[in-house]
């Protein structure tokens, strides 16, 4: 990535150069960028996306358990 940054050459020539296959360096520049970001703290779109929808799902989900609690509680005072 030093090379391509300060070369000043396209992608392309940088791989003709090196003698690599085209798309490589796009792909290790795209999978590095994912991992910084991951080491920063940060996560990929798609992953956030995920968590929203799980805290989400688990608030859901813990509103029905304190539903549920509140019903068992009312069904077991109201025995004849």
């Amino acid at each position: 990535m030093e090379l391509l940054n300060s070369s000043g050459k396209s992608m392309e020539q940088v791989e003709r150069d090196l003698g690599i296959g085209n798309g490589c360096l796009a792909r290790w520049r795209s999978e590095l960028s994912i991992a910084s970001t991951t080491e920063a703290g940060l996560r990929p779109p798609d992953a956030q996306m995920v968590i929203r929808e799980l805290r989400r799902e688990l608030q859901v989900v813990r509103e029905e358990r304190d539903i549920l609690k509140k019903a068992i509680a009312i069904f077991s005072r109201a025995k004849p």
